[in-house]
């Protein structure tokens, strides 16, 4: 320490949320545990009330748990996903009973799944028709899905159809499409051929933080995706946005050589 410096120690509930998180990295406590009651923590020296309660919220805001009343305060599972973009070619087949989501998470062996709310038939905003090559107003299919491991929310999806594409590959009626999406305009005789995928991060919101069950300070990726046809045509806009210490977008073998 240089002459001068004075060392401030952190406040307590700092110290103890930081001691928490340590033991939660080291495997101390496991994902889905319930960390001990404020008054074991209090009884065991570790601090006053308030000091284990803030020091509670902290790794709340820090996605190290989650607490609900009557649930207690629970370790949040951090383990990461691999998302490789290789998911989408293997499911350009039709029939299958898996889309991209539910591939890569059974790649790794984990229960992944899709929730799917009813779909609805909109104008489409001013930046979705851009997106799609259509004009602002146009009706177009919004399909709203929630990727799920096990019965957490990892990743929120909004997808949009131009009307006549949806119609096509029966991306209008509501429940779940097996198989997949791409696999179904395959199957109904559709070629999407090619996608950008443009990734961005920020700060959630309240709502955002609330549906992925994060903290306040955990990053969300959004990924916003438009997937065009032979011709093409856009066919397809997603916009994905999911916990940014849940997912590991995989971008492997990209071509460096014109052809």
């Amino acid at each position: 320490m240089r002459e001068g410096m004075v060392t401030v120690a952190a406040p307590k509930w700092r110290a103890l949320a930081d001691k928490i998180a340590a033991q939660i990295d080291a495997g101390e406590y496991a994902p889905g545990e319930e960390l001990p009651h404020i008054r074991a923590l209090v009884a065991a020296g570790e601090g006053s009330g308030a000091t284990v309660h803030r020091a509670y919220q902290t790794l709340a805001a820090e996605g190290y748990v989650t607490s609900s009343r009557g649930h207690g305060t629970v370790v949040r599972d951090r383990r990461r996903i691999r998302v490789p973009l290789s998911r989408y070619g293997a499911v350009l087949a039709p029939g299958g009973t898996m889309g991209p989501w539910e591939s890569a998470t059974a790649a790794q062996g984990l229960p992944g799944g899709m929730r799917v709310l009813p779909p609805e038939q909109l104008e489409a905003p001013a930046d979705i028709a851009a997106a799609l090559n259509i004009s602002a107003g146009d009706p177009v299919v919004c399909r709203t899905r929630q990727a799920t491991i096990g019965s957490e929310i990892v990743q929120v999806q909004s997808a949009y159809y131009p009307l006549d594409i949806a119609t096509a590959a029966g991306l209008d009626g509501p429940g779940k499409v097996t198989g997949g999406i791409l696999g179904a305009m395959v199957g109904a005789g559709l070629q999407p051929t090619e996608a950008d995928e443009r990734v961005t991060a920020w700060v959630p919101s309240s709502e955002e933080a609330a549906s992925l069950s994060i903290g306040s300070t955990v990053p969300v990726l959004r990924v916003e995706r438009v997937t065009r046809d032979q011709t093409g045509r856009p066919v397809e806009v997603v916009r994905i946005t999911g916990a940014a210490d849940r997912l590991e977008l995989v971008y492997d073998r990209l071509p460096l050589n014109a052809t």
